[in-house]
């Protein structure tokens, strides 16, 4: 889950961008969003969940951690893996982004963890879910999942004072040979950045690599989202960019942080709705995300959301 972008305009204010064609069906409005899901009082939760507080800080130097550290971000990863497998799996035609949140939540409670999304910077729900032309943060709702659909569902779990992030693109029943192949894309893409890389790579690598990327497949990258550092906190440093850039930094051996790219069929312009999180493409393009939790080895990067 990234941080908000700073700017936002009302769905009735969104420039007429060309559409990319398909019979898909396009987000227009968020759907009503159900109460809030109670959190029993043994589950351990973030600082964020007892008093309002703004995004976490992604500036500043990236922290190495120790050994007890990452074992703890292992446990973390590890769950909100397991938790976004077993998600994808109720993403099927008629199912609603609320019954996959309720499923999340329980879940997460169940193995005593805490589900991060929920009241990080007031975001209402357990889990993100985007479907086609929400590029991410999509809050889940009583839309039911149709035919053709595609939807990211992001999970964060807080165990044992770390957090751990992932998140899919997954396909609701026939998806057309578009989808398919930006879904197809976008994870490939993924896979590719983490493959760069180890000790003393350039963080920028991960953007400039993502950039040729998308030339080479004619789509684009959504670049108001970035990926982050991650531990005891949800965001941190470093900043992880998603298009070309020549920003400093190198990553070293004890560092965790998030790639996550969105990939987009059409411009990867975009703008919130009304909500004030949910983000979509002004073309109204669909678009696709994937991301891991990774950490920094002597000899490569080990995923901790595999």
């Amino acid at each position: 889950m990234q941080s908000a972008v700073s700017y936002q305009y009302g769905r009735n204010e969104l420039p007429n961008y060309k559409k990319e064609q398909g019979a898909w069906a396009k987000i227009c409005a968020a759907g009503k969003v159900s109460e809030e899901r109670s959190v029993p009082e043994h589950i351990e939760k973030p600082p964020y969940y007892f008093k309002q507080m703004p995004a976490g800080n992604t500036l500043g130097t990236p922290e190495i951690k120790n050994a007890e550290q990452l074992e703890h971000m292992r446990a973390s990863g590890k769950l909100a893996a397991q938790i976004l497998r077993e998600c994808g799996k109720l993403a099927l035609v008629g199912k609603t982004t609320d019954e996959i949140d309720t499923f999340a939540h329980d879940s997460i409670i169940a193995n005593n963890a805490y589900p991060s999304p929920l009241r990080y910077a007031g975001f209402p729900k357990s889990i993100c879910t985007s479907i086609n032309n929400v590029a991410c943060h999509g809050i889940p709702d009583d839309r039911q999942l149709a035919d053709g659909d595609i939807i990211n569902i992001d999970v964060t779990v807080y165990k044992n004072g770390y957090h751990g992030d992932c998140s899919q693109t997954f396909l609701v029943g026939n998806v057309d040979e578009s989808g398919r192949f930006l879904v197809d894309a976008t994870r490939d893409c993924l896979d590719k950045c983490i493959a760069l890389c180890g000790p003393d790579v350039p963080f920028n690598e991960i953007g400039n690599y993502i950039q040729k990327f998308c030339q080479q497949h004619k789509l684009d990258t959504v670049a108001a989202f970035i990926g982050h550092g991650i531990g005891s906190y949800f965001h941190g440093p470093p900043e992880i960019y998603h298009y070309e850039n020549d920003m400093p930094g190198r990553m070293q051996p004890g560092m965790t942080f998030t790639i996550e790219p969105i990939l987009s069929l059409g411009d990867g312009d975009i703008g919130l709705l009304k909500d004030g999180w949910t983000a979509v493409t002004l073309d109204d393009s669909r678009s696709a995300q994937f991301e891991h939790t990774i950490l920094i080895t002597d000899t490569g990067a080990e995923v901790l959301t595999q």
